[in-house]
Formats: structure tokens, C-alpha cells, sequence
């Protein structure tokens, strides 16, 4: 590590000039999966999992049974903060729902709000071995009050395959 100490003005924009990062190489690599997905769907999907995420899965979704399992062992106190953070996130959201009114900013010039609601969505919810659940709360809701009516959650499982039991 480099200790820079009074530095003179003149050098301060070469001192805070951010390192750039050559990112097409990434960006093919990415667009590669996206393709390989595109073309080959939940085989693809299955197969990077295994590539990225090191497990390896029979099936993409979610059983009835692996949501009951998640339900038993989830602690009864984690069962009720996230059931008092949903509902005032949906009090919040729920706030937004009404359209504006209307606001002339300008002699002729009229500006509002208009809310509308897109039919399908998809939400990422960080898991592995670092789930975080409240992505959950903090997506689906708006979702579900904005009147979607198809919602896909789609988060990477741990090391056994499983979601955490939050998710």
C-alpha cells in the first residue's frame, strides 16, 4: 500500500483518477451464458449451477416439501421480524398505489404520475453462502401490489443444494 501524505493540489486529480478495468472480455463471457441459457434453457441453467455455484441439482424448483421442511425449522422469532417487516413494507408500497395528481409546472405544461403494473417479473434473491432474504420483501411486494400477475424467484442454492430456509 502506497502512503500518500500532503499531497500538492496539482497532483490530486492523477491521485483520485479511479482504476478502469478492461470489462469486454467479461461482458463476452456473460453474453455467452446469456446465449447458451437463451438457446438451451433449464438444461443450461442446471449446468451452470453446477459450474458456478458447485452443486449439482435434479430440478430447478422448489417442492412442496422443501418449502414445508423450510417453514418447520425456520425460528418462530425470524417467522414473525419478517412478518412484521412484509407488512410495513406493503404499508409503504401501498401508500405509492394512488395515482398523482396533476401538476402544471408551467402554463401548459401538465405533469402526473401514472402506475402500472408489468404482467411478469423476475426477482434475484442473493443466496448461497450469503442469502439475503429481505430482497424478498423488498421485490415481491411491490410486485404483488402493483398487480403482476406472474412472479419468478430465482436465487443460487448452498453447497447441499438447498435454499436457506428464509428464502
Amino acid at each position: 500500500m502506497q502512503v500518500i501524505k500532503y499531497p500538492q493540489k496539482d497532483s490530486w486529480p492523477q491521485l483520485l483518477q479511479r482504476p478502469v478495468l478492461d470489462s469486454s472480455l467479461l461482458h463476452k463471457k456473460v453474453q455467452d451464458v446469456l446465449d447458451d441459457v437463451k438457446q438451451k434453457g433449464d438444461a443450461a441453467v442446471l449446468h451452470y449451477t453446477h459450474r458456478f455455484d458447485g452443486v449439482s441439482l435434479d430440478s430447478l424448483l422448489v417442492s412442496a416439501a422443501e418449502v414445508q421442511e423450510a417453514c418447520a425449522i425456520l425460528a418462530p422469532q425470524l417467522k414473525e421480524a419478517i412478518q412484521l417487516a412484509a407488512h410495513n413494507i406493503e404499508n409503504f408500497h401501498a401508500a405509492q398505489l394512488a395515482n398523482g395528481e396533476v401538476i402544471e409546472t408551467m402554463p401548459g405544461v401538465r405533469c402526473w404520475r401514472k402506475l402500472s403494473g408489468i404482467e411478469k417479473v423476475g426477482l434475484y434473491i442473493p443466496g448461497g453462502s450469503a442469502p439475503l432474504f429481505s430482497t424478498i420483501l423488498m421485490l415481491a411486494i411491490p410486485a404483488k401490489l402493483a398487480g403482476c400477475k406472474q412472479v419468478v424467484l430465482c436465487s443460487p442454492p448452498a453447497k447441499d443444494g438447498t435454499l436457506n430456509a428464509a428464502i
